[in-house]
């Protein structure tokens, strides 16, 4: 009874649209009061959820991410990927797919990617010839890189949902798998361009070419500061953020000269909402998880799994179903954050590495933000675009297919996300 009140309880408050942070906190309340517990615990692992130093390099990845979109880093990398892949078959398309990994190693967010980048690069494939659905498709889909390749604000929840990961090495595991989905991307694209004639972009001059690149390449330094610095031993995950967080600011501010009041001030709002967002999230998915554990629900459900086969192939098999039919209905950081404590010991029980079903699980909830009914990223597409969600899905469909593929190579294929970290241990 207990798990039907925790679990339907928290069902039934997300059917009546209340706020995902309260509706696990009630439903955690309410079983709290029921199995007879002291409702202080709630509260204590309320605040245990962030007593984390790791939580702390939150907050700096979100204000990186909306300086550089507010400082317009996103529209120089777009011309960067156009200097980079414009001459080819469906050029536009290429360097959408191009500019979103660049950007997606800023933003660390695919809604963030598809709000900047899209908001020019959907009108713009449009206006040549790309049909609106297909527009979106591209943007939407290549947007899902950002949550892979670092810095990533998921691969920080799922580190502090699975107990304390190293940041470090969850960041560096999660750029060959994001670089693969970025080249299944551009391969659909190119597939899709000649099938159907999309135009080649404009040619640049070397001086011109040059001259983009150097302009978007201040930006792109922030990369090197977050990772370079992790890898090198010279900041933790969190300092570089903060050091990243000066460094936006000092080049959007001084070099691009793009900031102004207005602006810094629409920036700490827009991160001060967001974070306000996700503290409470963690807070009462903590309080949450913790009496998914204490009604067994992580081993009812390794038993249920185990009792029709204990074979690698089906059990990792069965937890991607799982998880992309959660992601198309419920938000990708609540679910990580609940769903983390749940799977992760069913995965590495059979022989899974936590890196690797990080990687498993934060690509598959990707894949929820492009699908339908509740894929955020999806929908903000559709805004940008002024189309219905049903033309935009049909578009979707063959880069559905390359993402799927992706995640079953990454499931079964270790070395796609445990080689690098293994060198630069």
């Amino acid at each position: 009874m207990g798990i039907a009140l925790l679990l339907g309880g928290f069902l039934a408050l997300m059917f009546l649209r209340v706020p995902i942070a309260f509706a696990l906190g009630l439903s955690s309340l309410a079983t709290v009061f029921y199995l007879g517990l002291p409702p202080l615990m709630i509260a204590q692992r309320m605040v245990n959820g962030l007593n984390s130093f790791t939580f702390l390099a939150v907050p700096f990845f979100i204000l990186v991410g909306n300086i550089m979109t507010e400082g317009g880093i996103s529209d120089r990398l777009v011309k960067l990927a156009d200097v980079l892949v414009g001459r080819l078959r469906g050029g536009l398309a290429q360097g959408n797919v191009v500019a979103s990994t660049m950007f997606g190693g800023i933003s660390g967010s695919s809604v963030a990617d598809v709000a900047s980048i899209g908001s020019f690069l959907i009108p713009a494939m449009t206006r040549n010839g790309y049909p609106a659905g297909y527009s979106v498709a591209v943007t939407v889909t290549s947007s899902v890189q950002g949550v892979l390749i670092p810095p990533s604000q998921n691969m920080i929840f799922y580190a502090l949902a699975a107990g304390g990961l190293p940041i470090s090495t969850l960041f560096i595991a999660g750029y060959v798998p994001g670089f693969l989905l970025g080249l299944s991307l551009m391969v659909i694209c190119w597939i899709m361009a000649v099938r159907h004639g999309h135009p080649t972009g404009e040619r640049y001059e070397t001086r011109e070419a040059l001259r983009v690149a150097a302009n978007a390449l201040v930006g792109l330094f922030t990369i090197v500061i977050i990772i370079g610095g992790i890898l090198t031993g010279v900041f933790t995950a969190t300092e570089s953020a903060a050091v990243a967080v000066v460094y936006a600011l000092l080049a959007t501010g001084l070099f691009y000269r793009t900031l102004n009041r207005a602006a810094v001030g629409r920036i700490f709002a827009t991160t001060l909402t967001t974070l306000a967002i996700v503290t409470a999230i963690i807070m009462t998915s903590s309080a949450f998880g913790f009496l998914l554990s204490y009604l067994r629900v992580p081993a009812l459900l390794a038993d249920g799994i185990f009792a029709i086969s204990d074979n690698k192939i089906f059990v990792l098999l069965a937890i991607n179903v799982l998880l992309l039919i959660l992601g198309m209905l419920m938000d990708m950081g609540v679910l990580i954050l609940i769903l983390t404590p749940i799977l992760l010991p069913i995965a590495t029980k059979v022989g899974v590495d936590p890196i690797q079903f990080g990687i498993i699980l934060i690509l598959n909830l990707g894949i929820g933000l492009c699908t339908p009914p509740v894929g955020t990223s999806l929908l903000v597409g559709c805004g940008i675009a002024r189309l219905p969600l049903e033309r935009a899905t049909k578009s979707l469909l063959p880069f559905y297919a390359a993402m799927v593929v992706v995640l079953l190579l990454v499931t079964y294929i270790p070395a796609l996300s445990l080689t690098l970290p293994t060198w630069f241990k």
